[in-house]
């Protein structure tokens, strides 16, 4: 396939966080002329019903002001099917692909216990009227693809169960692009281990740093490790914790808790700029995810990326994540706890078995993954350029 240079629209309705990051991303590095058209990252069931209506405007001033594109990219929190319909004569034929940070499909139900099928099916229908598909992980594409027999079981008549073929024809995996050069080339610090308040906390005041860098929600079951948390600290287990991710929830109890919990222990509390975010990660020693979901693990490649040791379930995305030669030390199918005192109470020896799992994270920066994208997005172009098979008959 001859590489030649396209149009592209990359369409983002939650412009924020890492959504941000990766189109940021993708617009920098890709050998396309891609220009994104976002929405602020506010309101995310409502950018799932109605952003389509807005982009779709947006669309139009840039094919307006521009001409038309060879491929737009939408990305997943739009109703792509109403997308396609309000768009028809404004991209006229233009292939429209779908790219799924996460689905409604499988994600787990809200804190009440509350799900809506409505988002399921947006995402379904999306699905349906994609010219392409794109997952952010193998783990992802297996769990959307599995899921949807038993959600299309749920509709009382045509539930259209042989469309799953054709969807799971037209979906393939592209990982998540990183901007890794400040993490992988920075040089890691070991600071003193003081909590608030400036206290020494530990034998000898060194006390290892564990780090939380993922967001405040539900789905990533951060009560799991604040148990273990407590219970280390009550067995005079040597640490330090660092709270850092992002928080959008009005009522994070349970952290409020384990801060007060851990008192001294606690370095930090709360969402950090990207420099403050890199240089706490260089100082970090530890990186724990209890998630019970996790389509891709944005915050693990991060820490790894910046050396540091991390203890992730064996499950989800995570076996992707990590070299299979580093599982051992890295995945843990049960008992967190002895998994992360053994860690804490010879982090020297934790190092070793992770030795070259830093440099490894390279392959998820852009310039790496960057050539993956670029041909994908060709080849949906080209597909969609080829002439149409004669009809029988004509």
């Amino acid at each position: 396939m001859t590489a030649r240079r396209s149009r592209i629209l990359v369409l983002e309705p939650w412009y924020g966080g890492s959504h941000a990051a990766w189109a940021d991303g993708l617009a920098a590095h890709s050998r396309h002329d891609i220009t994104l058209v976002t929405l602020e990252a506010s309101f995310w069931r409502w950018r799932m019903r109605g952003s389509a209506l807005t982009l779709a405007r947006l669309v139009a001033d840039v094919a307006a002001r521009e001409g038309p594109p060879d491929l737009v990219v939408v990305s997943d929190f739009t109703d792509l099917a109403a997308f396609a319909g309000y768009t028809r004569r404004t991209l006229a034929g233009v292939p429209i692909a779908l790219y799924l940070h996460e689905n409604q499909l499988v994600h787990p139900p809200s804190r009440t216990g509350e799900a809506d099928e409505l988002y399921a099916t947006i995402n379904w229908t999306s699905l349906v009227a994609a010219d392409a598909v794109f997952c952010n992980s193998a783990f992802h594409r297996n769990a959307l693809l599995g899921a949807l027999p038993g959600f299309l079981g749920l509709a009382p008549d045509h539930a259209l169960l042989d469309e799953v073929a054709g969807v799971a024809a037209k979906t393939s995996v592209l990982p998540v692009g990183f901007e890794l050069d400040d993490l992988l080339a920075g040089g890691r610090t070991d600071g003193r281990g003081r909590g608030a308040g400036g206290k020494d906390v530990g034998s000898g005041g060194a006390a290892p740093l564990i780090v939380w860098n993922q967001r405040w929600d539900h789905d990533k079951d951060p009560e799991a490790l604040f148990r273990v948390l407590r219970a280390l600290a009550r067995d005079g287990v040597a640490f330090r914790f660092a709270l850092a991710g992002e928080n959008r929830r009005h009522d994070p109890q349970e952290f409020d808790a384990v801060v007060q919990a851990l008192g001294a222990r606690v370095e930090h509390v709360g969402w950090l700029a990207r420099p403050e975010y890199v240089d706490l990660l260089l100082r970090s020693d530890v990186v724990v995810s209890t998630a019970r979901h996790e389509f891709f693990g944005i915050a693990a490649v991060e820490a790894m990326a910046a050396g540091v040791v991390p203890l992730l379930p064996d499950r989800l995305s995570y076996p992707e994540l990590v070299p299979s030669v580093f599982h051992p030390a890295c995945l843990y199918p049960a008992r967190l706890y002895d998994h992360l005192h053994a860690v804490l109470t010879d982090l020297a020896g934790a190092r070793t078995k992770v030795e070259g799992l830093r440099a490894s994270m390279g392959r998820f920066a852009w310039p790496a993954v960057i050539r993956a994208y670029d041909d994908a997005f060709d080849s949906v172009i080209e597909r969609d350029r080829r002439p149409a098979p004669d009809r029988p008959g004509s």
